[in-house]
């Protein structure tokens, strides 16, 4: 008994130190983040410079990040099946590597990097505690977990996002027990900080009627279009910019590229994370071209190199198509968006249940039948492939297209 007590306060210890700091980097980025981004919309010669921005990240991974290439599909990979250990270096090459990507005009997110340096904290532990070799998994996951729920605020979706991400064959209830306690540890962390949450204003929840259910799946079946058409996108991109035979010269094409678009055409409002558009997708009729151009603009900046993650983009695309989708079907502006927002992230991510539950936290239990039947239709019809070129899916997916 007494050393049962004595493994709980071990990993009670280990449990609250990578929680504390995977949620304490994440108060760190996001404030990095808010400061490189208010420059950027302050000063939109930053912009001009993305291609020489492209070059210097390039050339920081080429010379910087053997053992650690891959950003989230290592993860994956050693979440998988754990064989090499991940250096801590990936923390400072994909924090400074995002915000560069962000402060020069790059289309990307935000969870890809926090979830990386989580997994990284986690993995971290077996070089100081011994003990906990034999559990990288969990330790892993405690990370990943920790690094969703910090920078998004949404625990409970952090947790089950960290065991959708990896397929597990099975979930052991210690594994799932300290993975939930790390991901609320993070949370309030990153609270602790003075760090807030981006809002979003959703509460229209009709009653449901069969109707209205008809309407949800044919938004879910946009919604999942919409999730394939990226991931499809963002591999041809990757395969492209492949044909580059020199790595580090890849982003610094990409932001050549996306430089010239800048020039030629009005693509401000979708350079960085793009919050303030999708806030007003939840209550402003917008152009009907608003998800698809963000929708290429992302594929094309992380498929040429430059760093950040693909859920706040996702959000994007989501939220302004169910925008659009206003126009035809009668469901509420701010549900269709709500809808959108997660149903988008959920099938192109392969993380259904973990992107219902963050409807849930950040919109309330009301929109429960609502979330969860579009996001399930948009998961079914996507695709079976994922934005994670390595992910083994927890569930059994079909499509449509394939």
């Amino acid at each position: 008994m007494k050393s049962t007590y004595t493994l709980f306060f071990k990993w009670l210890l280990v449990t609250i130190i990578v929680a504390f700091l995977a949620g304490s980097i994440s108060a760190l980025f996001l404030v990095s983040l808010d400061i490189v981004t208010q420059q950027r919309t302050s000063h939109v010669l930053f912009v001009y410079f993305l291609p020489l921005a492209g070059l210097a990240i390039g050339l920081m991974y080429y010379f910087g990040a053997k053992h650690v290439e891959g950003g989230n599909n290592l993860l994956i990979q050693e979440m998988h099946k754990p064989k090499k250990h991940i250096h801590w270096k990936i923390i400072p090459l994909v924090f400074f590597g995002t915000l560069i990507t962000h402060l020069f005009g790059g289309s990307a997110g935000r969870e890809g990097t926090a979830v990386q340096m989580g997994g990284a904290v986690g993995d971290a532990m077996t070089q100081f505690f011994k003990w906990t070799k034999n559990n990288r998994k969990r330790l892993l996951r405690m990370g990943v977990a920790a690094g969703f729920a910090g920078v998004f605020g949404t625990p409970l979706a952090g947790a089950v996002f960290a065991f959708e991400l990896a397929k597990d064959k099975s979930i052991h209830w210690k594994n799932a027990f300290w993975t939930i306690v790390a991901s609320f540890i993070a949370h309030y962390s990153c609270l602790a900080w003075g760090v807030s949450h981006s809002q979003y204003a959703l509460t229209s929840f009709p009653d449901l009627s069969f109707q209205l259910l008809f309407y949800t799946v044919i938004s879910g079946l946009a919604f999942g279009i919409a999730s394939y058409l990226f991931i499809q996108s963002k591999h041809y991109f990757t395969k492209l910019f492949s044909h580059v035979k020199i790595p580090y010269l890849r982003p610094m094409l990409g932001g050549m590229i996306i430089l010239g678009l800048f020039l030629v055409f009005d693509i401000n409002q979708y350079l960085g994370l793009g919050v303030p558009v999708i806030q007003s997708a939840f209550s402003t009729p917008l152009n009907s071209e608003t998800f698809m151009i963000k929708l290429l603009l992302t594929a094309l900046t992380l498929g040429a190199g430059f760093k950040g993650g693909e859920a706040t983009p996702l959000f994007f695309i989501g939220a302004t198509l169910g925008n659009l989708l206003f126009l035809f079907i009668p469901l509420p502006l701010d549900l269709l968006a709500g809808m959108g927002f997660i149903a988008v992230f959920g099938a192109a991510t392969n993380t259904p249940i973990a992107s219902i539950i963050i409807g849930l936290e950040m919109f309330g239990l009301n929109g429960i039948l609502f979330f969860g039947m579009s996001t399930y239709v948009a998961y079914l019809v996507s695709g079976k492939t994922s934005v994670y070129s390595s992910q083994q899916m927890l569930l059994k997916k079909y499509s449509i297209f394939q």
